[in-house]
């Protein structure tokens, strides 16, 4: 993921193969299926598609007459399904997504309600979300989607068994980060996994080194598209810092190869063949499900992305996602958008739901749920979530999100060029500059 402004967040504030059968009704007949029904697509892959088809199916059996359809698809794949789904006017009544840019595209172009005059009429359900999930759901003042979900900070993970075993601490500091790599390389453990196929994976990086380096300032000015934000001096440092860690071998050999969908990049952590890996906070939840005893027994640490020596921004900030977000298409019916207003009102994030993020170490949107994250088997994680998101002066939304589409794939696609070490900084740099305000 998942992104747009800068902000206080949470408290501070207050491929892909479809797993469904219904792909091809889907994409073959538009929003309307007819027979009192709605469409729905998300993101497949456990554990989160569980909680989300727990929702759709909790809504449905409450209410027959009414059935919502979901399709799962894999993130990629998502992303260029509803694309071409929106522009061909099939999109589904329900549409998932982060919100921030790539939500202003959508606006501009007509394909999603305006929602604002009806959270006015239901108040109730504004109010029991977290009043900064609302930022990369607004567009020019009104509001065209519903936060759902969890808020999902990038986290530095790391395997506490595999640190114990060749003597050192975590790192405090970037200068600790660039001493651990030798450090790992030569017991013959990657010092960071990363799914670098993916690309978001390795922007992920570059948004904490700006932060670091730069302060939140030097990404805002490319969102206030000011003329060459890119080539700022900060942004030139950021982007030669991470080039230095690909070149000391800091990331796991062949990681351009490596899918983040598969969760390969989170295996090689939690067996112990990478020390660390950076990543959102639902890769708890993978590692939770996937890891054997992993997680249970103590092993996988966690931290904020650690400061950089001299640097400007506040070690505290976050990055990631705010929440994520549902739109409803302005081409389905009247009959389909009451369905899914009927579903933002009363199927999400309901008390059920709610516990299941928290099951799996993801801290929900909704207000009220301090003493079951303090309940939970995963509070320390859930705790170390919760204060990133609400002490962080700024937390900035993912940066593919934040952008336009079209500047997020000028984005994506330089910075696997920059992680391949096929351009320099000042490369990337010009290659972004010329779509600044796209």
């Amino acid at each position: 993921m998942e992104k747009s402004l800068s902000r206080r967040t949470l408290l501070g504030i207050a491929a892909a193969l479809p797993v469904s059968a219904a792909l091809s009704a889907c994409g073959s007949s538009g929003p309307s299926q007819g027979g009192g029904g709605a469409t729905y697509w998300y993101l497949s892959g456990q554990p989160q598609e569980g909680v989300r088809a727990g929702a759709v199916d909790a809504f449905n059996k409450a209410n027959p007459d009414t059935q919502i359809k979901d399709t799962t698809f894999q993130n990629d794949a998502y992303k260029t399904k509803i694309k071409t789904a929106l522009g061909a006017g099939q999109a589904p009544t329900i549409i998932w997504g982060w919100g921030g840019g790539t939500l202003r595209s959508y606006v501009e172009a007509d394909q999603v309600e305006d929602l604002t005059s009806w959270f006015d009429e239901n108040s109730e359900v504004k109010d029991r979300l977290l009043p900064a999930s609302f930022g990369a759901a607004t567009v020019d003042g009104k509001i065209y989607a519903m936060p759902c979900e969890n808020v999902q900070p990038i986290v530095l993970f790391y395997n506490q068994e595999v640190f114990d075993r060749v003597g050192v601490q975590p790192p405090e500091s970037w200068d600790d980060i660039m001493a651990l790599v030798p450090k790992f390389n030569d017991e013959g453990i990657a010092p960071f996994s990363l799914g670098g196929q993916s690309r978001w994976t390795n922007m992920m990086w570059l948004e904490f080194l700006f932060d670091r380096i730069g302060g939140p300032e030097v990404f805002q000015a490319v969102i206030e598209g000011e003329k060459d934000a890119w080539s700022h001096p900060d942004a030139l440092t950021a982007l030669t810092r991470v080039q230095d860690l690909v070149k000391a071998d800091g990331f796991v050999k062949g990681f351009s190869s490596i899918a983040a969908d598969t969760n390969a990049d989170q295996a090689l952590l939690y067996t112990g063949r990478a020390a660390m890996m950076l990543h959102g906070a639902w890769s708890y939840g993978i590692q939770k499900a996937d890891g054997g005893d992993f997680v249970p027994s103590g092993k996988l640490g966690f931290m904020n992305f650690p400061p950089v020596d001299g640097g400007k921004g506040d070690p505290g900030n976050g990055v990631g996602n705010p929440a994520q977000y549902l739109s409803i298409s302005s081409k389905a019916s009247a009959e389909e958008k009451e369905i899914a207003k009927d579903f933002f009102a009363n199927g999400v994030l309901q008390d059920e739901e709610v516990k299941k993020w928290i099951g799996n170490g993801s801290v929900p949107v909704r207000l009220g749920t301090e003493k079951l994250l303090a309940a939970s088997d995963s509070a320390d994680f859930l705790q170390l979530t919760y204060d990133i998101a609400s002490n962080a002066k700024t937390f900035q939304q993912s940066w593919d999100q934040a952008l336009s589409p079209t500047a997020a794939e000028t984005l994506l696609d330089n910075i696997a060029k920059l992680f391949q070490l096929s351009i320099s900084p000042q490369q990337f740099a010009s290659n972004l500059n010329a779509v600044i305000g796209t």
